[in-house]
């Protein structure tokens, strides 16, 4: 018998539990200055206990070709990534908006 979901009640393998949390994400991608002119692209309102952040930031900096961090639920990218970040993110489902 397989694995029931316990959100949804449908099978693991069946499960839209994620596809939905990811529609229902408010993010919003910003860039900042921070010391000595370094530019930092920042992707904010990621709801932690849905979406696995750490996986997502790797696939971000994978992607933009470059470093950065996850601090407290915000990621943290080197440079100026918003529009790529943003082809990302919605080729992934996530809806996101530049400011």
């Amino acid at each position: 018998m397989p694995e029931i979901c316990s959100s949804c009640g449908l099978p693991v393998e069946l499960c839209v539990c994620e596809e939905i949390a990811r529609e229902q994400q408010h993010i919003r991608i910003t860039s900042e200055k921070r010391r000595y002119g370094k530019v930092v692209t920042v992707v904010e309102g990621i709801d932690t206990s849905d979406i696995d952040v750490d996986e997502l930031a790797k696939e971000l900096k994978t992607r933009c070709a470059s470093g950065g961090t996850v601090k407290n639920g915000t990621i943290e990218l080197q440079g100026e990534h918003k529009r790529k970040v943003r082809e990302v993110l919605n080729g992934m489902g996530f809806p996101a908006e530049i400011e």
